[in-house]
């Protein structure tokens, strides 16, 4: 070990685009903690691992596997990433700081997964407890299972007669559980029935948020790349299906963005047609400046950051040895709570959403009492 299509498309551009000015660090914001670069040439790892902040304990966050255009949008997106753990752990009043990897898929395509993933364990292992991973875009149980013989420092596995494993079902309820309440808020109606939701992205997140609207009685509006997806929901939700370049000027109440991030920009918002936006996607704003253009043009904005930690909440408990379900997907509801509270302090501050729940965040970047 030396330290050292379509949507799909569209969703990597805009790492390749926003290169880091610093590789310490995202642009006027104080530098990461510790940014690790990984390689192993038996395996062909080449990963980051960035610590943004331990403040409030080990930084904790998923491992993200993609293929990227080069080796600087990697580190752009590790960056963005494990700076919006640490403002998700701390809404989530979580023991734990935030960080966040990323591998770079091999562009050969030809490699062992099990071998690279025990190569990444011992990147992870390295660096002593300041970084904790589990499961993201890209990766899955098996992949954490198969770490833990190199590494101690991995969650999300499931474990015979105890709590825990995959974490997005937990990650979609809390997504939903925030919708249900911005909907109540931000449209005045007291249920999800006939509310019309268009999810961008049914991936495992997705997949099951779908079946969460779908059984409170909401109207889906669904796109994905996977056409055997579309189809099924189109058969298991009476969804309507629309083209991925489309989904986001549906005509509908609500936008779930479920993909990858930055696909809330200056070119997508003026064509959205939505009240309310509230999505699984970490980093869906390409720039803060975005979330003051949603709310200009009158669109609610609830930032991935708090309705998405329902995930790192489950794996966070699962590692602490805390977890019970009953106990986990009550806390994961308690995003809806924070949900009213952003939206009562973006009314009494007159500012955006965005940019209250920034500062609501990074006032509990400190360790907890």
């Amino acid at each position: 070990m030396n330290a050292a299509t379509d949507l799909s498309r569209v969703l990597a551009d805009h790492a390749a685009s926003s290169i880091p000015s610093s590789l310490f660090g995202l642009p006027d914001q104080p530098a990461h903690e510790r940014v690790l670069l990984a390689s192993d040439e038996q395996t062909g790892l080449k990963a980051i691992l960035a610590v943004h902040s331990t403040a409030r304990g080990p930084a904790f966050g998923g491992c993200r596997f993609w293929t990227y255009d080069n080796e600087l949008a990697a580190l752009n997106d590790a960056l963005r990433l494990s700076q919006g753990m640490s403002l998700k752990n701390a809404l989530a009043d979580l023991p734990f700081g935030g960080g966040k990897a990323v591998i770079l898929k091999p562009a050969s395509g030809q490699f062992d997964r099990a071998a690279l993933f025990a190569a990444f364990g011992r990147a992870v292992q390295s660096l002593d407890g300041a970084y904790i991973t589990a499961e993201d875009v890209g990766t899955t149980t098996a992949d954490m299972l198969g770490m833990q013989a190199v590494t101690s420092y991995v969650s999300g596995i499931p474990r015979a007669g105890a709590f825990g494993g995959d974490p997005s079902p937990k990650t979609a309820w809390g997504v939903f559980v925030a919708i249900r309440a911005g909907v109540e808020k931000v449209l005045g109606r007291n249920s999800l029935e006939g509310v019309r939701v268009a999810l961008q992205g049914l991936g495992a997140v997705g997949w099951h948020l779908a079946a969460f609207l779908h059984q409170a009685g909401a109207k889906l509006v669904v796109a994905d790349i996977d056409a055997a997806k579309v189809a099924r929901a189109v058969e298991q939700f009476g969804a309507v299906a629309v083209g991925v370049h489309e989904i986001l000027a549906a005509e509908v109440d609500v936008i779930a963005p479920n993909a990858l991030g930055a696909t809330l920009n200056a070119q997508s918002i003026p064509t959205l047609r939505a009240a309310l936006v509230c999505g699984a996607a970490n980093n869906q704003l390409a720039t803060a400046a975005d979330g003051d253009a949603l709310q200009a043009r009158g669109i609610t904005y609830l930032p991935d950051y708090l309705v998405n930690a329902g995930g790192i909440i489950s794996v966070a408990r699962e590692y602490r040895g805390e977890g019970e379900e009953q106990a986990v997907m009550a806390e994961v509801s308690k995003i809806a709570d924070r949900v009213v509270e952003l939206l009562e302090r973006v009314k009494r501050e007159d500012s955006t959403p965005g940019r209250v729940a920034d500062a609501w965040a990074r006032s509990k970047l400190v360790k907890p009492v």
